[in-house]
């Protein structure tokens, strides 16, 4: 069975270092992230951001990630730093959404039907599914039920994180047809760290379009 769409995006998250995103970007990433979530062993600061976003080729978005961060903390980041676009990974509002001055990104945790019952409130470019947890806003390197994440596409843009790896990203885009793509841990040799191999692989399997 061939991709259904190997025009995807993909965006590598939690970068820490310029190395690790310039090569991701050679690999074929559309966006790399920045987590600004000091709770987060992935957390970097603004002018590690700044300076590497800076460095970035053209067409390839920054996005930076916050956790229940004021307004005006997110706008002052995003502009220091140059970002392209918000994700938002906490319990932020719609009213929140509409206040940021970039595109916003709003991340679910995705648990089960009920999980989606906000989605259409918020005015916001497009929607991340992750792995709901308790304890983490992200970052879970498990997966949840794919099947569900069609009800969200109805709504606008889906983007497909939680525990992807280079081993199920070929099953995860057939069975869900997403927007784009979120990996983060599943590309690391540690937290912040990436792994040149499977960041390859992982870009690889995504864009061959080949059987699963």
């Amino acid at each position: 069975m061939l991709i259904p769409n190997p025009q995807v995006k993909v965006k590598i998250c939690g970068m820490t270092q310029l190395k690790d995103a310039m090569f991701a970007v050679e690999q074929g990433a559309d966006a790399v992230g920045f987590i600004f979530y000091n709770k987060s062993p992935r957390s970097v600061t603004m002018k590690v951001a700044r300076e590497i976003i800076s460095k970035l080729p053209p067409f390839v978005d920054s996005v930076g990630v916050f956790v229940n961060e004021t307004v005006e903390r997110v706008n002052k980041v995003a502009d220091y730093c140059g970002l392209d676009l918000v994700q938002l990974h906490g319990e932020e509002s719609p009213a929140f959404c509409q206040k940021i001055h970039r595109r916003v990104i709003k991340a679910f945790r995705i648990k089960d039907l009920q999980s989606f019952k906000k989605l259409d409130k918020y005015p916001v470019s497009g929607f991340l599914l992750d792995t709901f947890s308790e304890n983490l806003h992200g970052g879970t390197g498990k997966v949840f039920d794919w099947n569900l994440a069609h009800r969200a596409k109805k709504m606008g843009p889906v983007i497909l994180a939680g525990g992807l790896t280079p081993r199920n990203i070929r099953q995860a885009i057939i069975q869900v047809c997403p927007y784009g793509v979120d990996v983060c841990s599943g590309v690391e040799k540690e937290p912040g760290i990436k792994d040149p191999e499977k960041v390859r692989a992982f870009l690889k399997n995504i864009r061959s379009g080949s059987k699963p």
